[in-house]
């Protein structure tokens, strides 16, 4: 992993207080359902996710067989795949494409540059493009170097883009809703490993954490520490790194008495805390991509000017080794950012 300080500049049921939690991928399907249903011009396009398949990850299981024809199976061609998405939402209908690795987004780049995020105000005048691409991203899945990749620093700054993570703290249907309702082109990523974890709910993390939901559909989840007003740092995570981040602050809380919160944005780009400034003295950024030129850098960038005369020390930046990401478990566990790595990244800050 890499450690630098930033230079300055329907067939599921929501959860009740008796019933466990759905799991994301549960939470995800039942979304999907949920705004087919809700909205007739809605198409879904990609690789194998009619029935029985339902998807490489079981996200769109269900929905070819109660929508028909709204949901297409496609070739292997994701730069079609995603012109044709686009082209619907154009025409006037909607679109959420599923990429089936986020590393095969690469091959789309171009339709998402250069022809749904430019649609939108080439024209001389304001075009929606309502089109969600969804991408499964990450690793610690023993996928290798060409499956098992966190793009999302290709697709920071496009103008008419916005990146998107899915969240355990962010309800997915009215994440989906407000994307498709900013009648702009998204990605949304959405980390592989996160589909079997649950979604955190009743405000509950586990016996040490709770969290405050987001203001809003795309805002930022805060994951505090009852009756705590100052913290010693603040984690700035996507949904992907949740869970790994605050196992590293129960690591930084019980081993060396470092108290920490987590922000955790559902609205990578473009990016803004929603009138939640971090509370801790200093700032870790942590995200899933190698380093150089990334949302973490952008995180840092935008921080700086409202935060530098009180942070103690520059924003850290964790981010993955600069390698290619091996299948072998124990030599993936070296590349891939985990809970270890953010712990060392604030103990390190503060020494």
């Amino acid at each position: 992993m890499t450690v630098t300080p930033a230079t300055p500049a329907t067939p599921a049921t929501p959860a009740t207080p008796a019933t466990p939690a759905e799991r994301v991928a549960e939470h995800l399907n039942r979304a999907l359902h949920d705004l087919m249903d809700a909205h007739p011009d809605l198409h879904l396009l990609g690789e194998d996710i009619t029935d029985p398949y339902g998807g490489a990850f079981k996200i769109t299981k269900g929905l070819s067989s109660r929508f028909g024809d709204r949901v297409r199976s496609t070739p292997l061609s994701e730069s079609a795949i995603v012109g044709a998405g686009a082209g619907l939402a154009l025409a006037g209908g909607q679109a959420i494409v599923e990429i089936m690795f986020a590393d095969f987004a690469a091959l789309a780049f171009d339709q998402l540059l250069n022809f749904a995020a430019k649609s939108v105000s080439m024209y001389g005048r304001p075009v929606p493009v309502p089109l969600v691409v969804r991408c499964p991203s990450g690793g610690h899945r023993g996928y290798g170097p060409t499956h098992s990749q966190s793009p999302q620093k290709h697709f920071i700054g496009v103008p008419g883009l916005a990146v998107l993570e899915l969240s355990p703290f962010h309800d997915a249907r009215a994440l989906l809703d407000h994307a498709l309702a900013t009648r702009r082109p998204s990605v949304l990523f959405e980390d592989k490993v996160l589909y079997t974890r649950r979604m955190f709910h009743h405000g509950v993390v586990d016996e040490l954490f709770r969290f405050e939901p987001p203001a809003g559909p795309a805002g930022v989840a805060r994951v505090h520490l009852d009756g705590v007003e100052e913290y010693d740092c603040t984690i700035i995570a996507p949904g992907g790194l949740a869970h790994r981040a605050v196992e590293a602050m129960r690591t930084l809380l019980m081993e060396h008495e470092v108290l920490c919160e987590l922000l955790v944005p559902a609205r990578l780009y473009p990016f803004d805390l929603d009138g939640l400034p971090p509370r801790g003295r200093h700032v870790c950024v942590a995200e899933d991509g190698t380093a150089g030129g990334t949302w973490g850098a952008e995180v840092a960038a935008r921080l700086y000017p409202g935060l530098w005369g009180r942070l103690t020390r520059p924003i850290t930046l964790v981010s993955a080794a600069d390698s290619i990401i091996p299948a072998a478990p124990h030599l993936e566990r070296e590349v891939l950012v985990d809970a270890p790595a953010i712990v060392r990244a604030v103990l390190g800050a503060a020494a």
